[in-house]
């Protein structure tokens, strides 16, 4: 047998109840992966010393103890959150977000909490107080962000499983650049509640993996209302396995083709897949929608009003490090957000957004009129090599373009590999984007996709 931790989650799950292998054994080869790979592409910034001993009480329950990677920006009882910042450099809390909490219920525990862009602002991880995390496929590159050390861990079997999230492309982005999958609710279905909030009315907590089905099978776990959480949703959660395995025959999809410079190449590769979607049965078309760099403009002042807010409320009184701490990009963001929302330009800059924030809305509800989903490229281009952002204020921005729009919007995407570089090692990530708490047709399209292409690396060792 493969070492343990190269398994996806169904993998794993199937050998520990078929006793193939002992829950003592999966985590004797994580760890040994862990400790080979941490210090060198540094993905955890802490690690949860007790991991094992939970998992052996945990494997009567449905994720069996399975190791699951969070994003230090998750509030975990008992366990340090940084937020990739100095600024809760010592900040242990009390309590369990609503995710974490759901995650343990259901079995899953955490081995450890990754790196980020500190607060979550950026894309490259590069923005982290506690230094960059490299891309696992190729160390001289990012692994995007800012979800990049649960990206990472992912792509480098660090663990089984992953948990991040996304305000304009924080799962999606990564995953694309390591080779993963990302899966990136309707804002509302998953709890924000005890995730550092950056931008309140588009944060989305969410799995990345390493298959479609993997990704499907946590967010039963994940998703559902939570009384701590206003903005999630109280509607019944279906079962999003269901999508799985499912033909895509007069599914019609909408090829989003944004015709901008720079994107000629990620086109031409997703091109090329199209046949795939053609032989399965679905139809393909061409379709224009809202040009996406009018959504810059628009998360940034959305973002960074939000921002402004909820960065407000940390300080030395309650969280032991004073202001002070704060990066360059925290405080460049705070300093736009709060004048983009002062008197005398809250209506020029921030209404103006919110209002082109609903075209957005408005184009993407006419599409889907027509459409089951919406494919496009996750991401212009591939990882970007290390030290890229230094100098760049909206590279961030720039590299989340293509996927601001449906961000922005609430809406439910998959990222999946579609093409591999194999000079570079590296690759570039199809996002399928459906309809308002409609994930289990990206799910379904997307599982599609991956068992009919060879770009998915763990369906290889399968």
């Amino acid at each position: 047998m493969s070492k343990l931790n190269n398994l996806t989650l169904q993998q794993t799950l199937n050998g520990l109840e078929k006793k193939e292998f002992s829950i003592a054994d999966l985590y004797q080869d994580i760890n040994r992966a862990i400790t080979n790979q941490n210090k060198n592409l540094n993905v955890y910034l802490t690690l949860n010393k007790a991991s094992l001993k939970l998992a052996k009480k945990s494997v009567d329950l449905p994720l069996m103890g399975v190791p699951v990677a969070v994003k230090d920006n998750f509030c975990t009882k008992d366990l340090r959150t940084t937020a990739s910042s100095k600024v809760l450099d010592q900040f242990v809390p009390q309590f369990e977000s609503t995710v974490t909490k759901k995650l343990l219920a259901a079995g899953g525990v955490i081995i450890g909490k990754t790196n980020l862009d500190a607060w979550a602002h950026g894309s490259s991880t590069e923005t982290s107080a506690y230094g960059r995390t490299l891309n696992p496929r190729n160390t001289a590159y990012l692994p995007g962000g800012s979800s990049g050390g649960s990206a990472a861990a992912i792509a480098a079997d660090l663990c089984t499983i992953a948990i991040g999230s996304e305000t304009a492309g924080s799962l999606r982005q990564p995953a694309s650049w390591c080779g993963a999958v990302a899966l990136k609710p309707t804002y509302g279905r998953v709890s924000r509640y005890g995730v550092a909030a950056m931008a309140s009315s588009t944060d989305s907590p969410g799995p990345i993996a390493k298959t479609v089905e993997d990704a499907a099978l946590l967010l039963n776990f994940l998703a559902g209302g939570d009384t701590n959480d206003a903005t999630a949703s109280l509607q019944k959660t279906p079962d999003f396995t269901t999508s799985l395995n499912q033909s895509i025959k007069g599914i019609k999809i909408g090829l989003v083709y944004q015709d901008i410079a720079g994107l000629e190449m990620v086109n031409e590769k997703l091109e090329e897949q199209l046949g795939v979607f053609i032989e399965l049965g679905a139809t393909v078309e061409k379709v224009k929608a809202l040009d996406p760099r009018y959504a810059i403009s628009v998360y940034t002042v959305v973002q960074r009003g939000e921002v402004s807010s909820n960065l407000a409320r940390y300080d030395g009184v309650r969280y032991g490090q004073n202001r002070s701490h704060f990066g360059p990009e925290a405080k460049r963001r705070q300093m736009l957000g709060t004048y983009t929302l002062s008197a005398g330009y809250a209506e020029k800059y921030y209404e103006l957004a919110q209002k082109v924030r609903t075209l957005f809305m408005e184009d993407l509800n006419r599409l889907f009129n027509k459409y089951d989903v919406l494919i496009s490229p996750t991401s212009p281009g591939f990882a970007k090599k290390v030290g890229i952002t230094k100098g760049a204020a909206m590279f961030g921005e720039l590299e989340d373009m293509l996927l601001e729009p449906s961000s922005l919007t609430g809406l439910p995407g998959v990222s999946v590999p579609y093409y591999h570089d194999p000079d570079i090692n590296l690759f570039l990530g199809l996002n399928i984007v459906a309809p308002m708490w409609q994930e289990g047709r990206a799910i379904q399209v997307a599982d599609a996709f991956e068992k009919n292409t060879d770009w998915n690396t763990w369906r290889k060792k399968a």
